[in-house]
């Protein structure tokens, strides 16, 4: 994941802080020595890395630190404040034009991502109520334009398509298209190239000036470091760019790219791609990105990736039966699924406060969750519906029909009375009615996960499931 060895090297100087009680003005300068090195290991701009450290330094050696009584928690509150200010402090969204359609300009390198981003833009802005158009305006990449058609249809976008037209002609003529049909955003999926040239540029200027984006986003791959801020500045010089879209942050990249862009250009990182899958774009929140870097978590992000995953009627039957106790391997089965939806586990568990650190090396087996259901599906409904019922000639008959061993369904069972205990903590604390479950509460699974499954955070390295 991206930001570990940063993490890693953060906790460490922030432990050292901790161990020394009071702090001195040289404790925190030896602090911030080992900060900026880390952030330079992690491809962070030397001039961004070290004007970083002088703010938090002469933020933290005044008085009211110093004399606190937790003074290493104050310099860390002071890290993570400039941290966020560092990555634009809130959360950029998208402009909206004063007469649609919002026209929008993807521009980057080739192989950045444009095309795929486009389409995982186009289906955010579905989601929300909008009706995006793509626009294929490469006419040099072969199957571009087959791509764009792929990936909008799995989005489920419409794509203008021109074949081999003038870019700017397309363009022109797309907008068109959107206003006669009720597009509200267009999409513009321009050319890239392996390298800036003066041909390239002068395309994209060409269709700046005459569709007058109200975005102009550029696509940039986050594992190539800082060469990501060196290909921004000059996409921004050239062009103006808006914002940033900040690819492949679930990749083993060293992150520096996401610390350093803001500094640098002055545009803000407005989405970030997470994955492979077109569901994978998240806004790019500044504040949330500091806590997870500071292995703090990222509850409200786990929160939205749940309500996206759990309609408002599923999360209000599920807090029904969990309040009559109702809770059968049916809804367990049911919320693993879910959870198979939110994207990877690994990442969405280490949104978790504290969870980070235990995940380090744990190995999580995504096919997990396929044995699991194997077990589940491999029992009668009365069995599904009533766990109490299954005795060890019902286990036995239930492995054999999986192709699992008897101790899988054990531990299967004892999961599901952890998941239904946990549960009833959770009803007794909730003050609401159980209004609260739906999000992170609203998926037992979660919190059945920890010391349930091998392969899982405290339930072993290795085992089937």
């Amino acid at each position: 994941m991206a930001f570990e060895g940063l993490s890693e090297k953060l906790a460490a100087s922030f432990k050292k802080l901790r161990n020394k009680g009071k702090l001195t003005e040289a404790d925190v300068k030896d602090a911030m020595r080992e900060v900026r090195l880390a952030l330079l290991e992690a491809d962070v701009n030397y001039k961004v890395a070290k004007d970083f450290t002088n703010k938090v330094v002469e933020a933290a050696v005044g008085a009211k630190v110093m004399e606190s009584l937790t003074p290493a928690q104050m310099v860390i509150k002071i890290v993570n404040e400039q941290l966020t200010e560092l990555m634009g402090g809130e959360a950029a969204g998208l402009a909206n034009a004063n007469r649609p359609p919002c026209v929008i300009l993807m521009c980057g390198l080739q192989g950045s991502g444009k095309t795929t981003h486009s389409a995982k833009l186009a289906k955010m802005l579905k989601s929300k109520g909008h009706r995006p158009l793509l626009v294929a305006c490469d006419i040099y990449r072969p199957a571009a334009i087959d791509q764009l058609c792929v990936v909008g249809e799995a989005a489920g976008a419409p794509v203008f398509k021109m074949g081999t037209e003038n870019p700017v002609k397309i363009a022109t003529e797309a907008i068109k298209h959107a206003k006669d049909h009720g597009n509200d955003y267009v999409i513009l999926d321009t050319a890239g190239r392996l390298h800036i040239d003066e041909q390239l540029m002068d395309e994209l200027k060409n269709i700046k000036a005459t569709v007058s984006p109200a975005e102009i986003l550029l696509v940039v791959d986050a594992m190539t470091g800082q060469d990501a801020v060196n290909v921004a500045s000059s996409f921004d010089e050239a062009l103006g760019i808006t914002g940033v879209i900040l690819t492949k942050l679930d990749g083993d990249t060293r992150g520096g790219a996401a610390l350093s862009v803001r500094a640098v250009t002055g545009k803000p990182i407005k989405f970030a791609g997470i994955g492979e899958k077109l569901d994978d774009l998240e806004v790019f929140h500044p504040a949330r990105m500091a806590s997870r870097i500071l292995g703090m978590g990222d509850v409200m992000s786990l929160i939205e990736k749940a309500e996206q995953q759990i309609s408002e009627k599923d999360a209000e039957e599920l807090a029904r039966k969990l309040q009559e106790d109702k809770f059968d391997l049916n809804d367990m089965l049911d919320q693993f699924r879910q959870i198979q939806k939110m994207g990877d586990l690994k990442s969405m568990l280490g949104m978790i406060p504290g969870m980070a650190k235990q995940l380090k090396d744990v190995d999580i087996d995504p096919r997990q969750f396929a044995r699991v259901e194997a077990v589940i599906l491999s029992m009668t409904a009365a069995e599904r519906a009533k766990p109490d019922i299954i005795n060890p000639s019902r286990k036995r008959r239930i492995a054999a029909g999986c192709g699992q061993k008897v101790e899988d369904v054990n531990r299967l069972l004892k999961q599901y009375s952890n998941m239904r205990q946990m549960m009833k903590q959770i009803k007794k604390m909730s003050k609401n009615g159980g209004k609260g479950m739906r999000g992170f509460g609203g998926l037992p699974g979660l919190g059945g996960l920890p010391g349930g499954m091998p392969g899982m955070p405290g339930g072993g390295r290795k085992g089937r499931f």
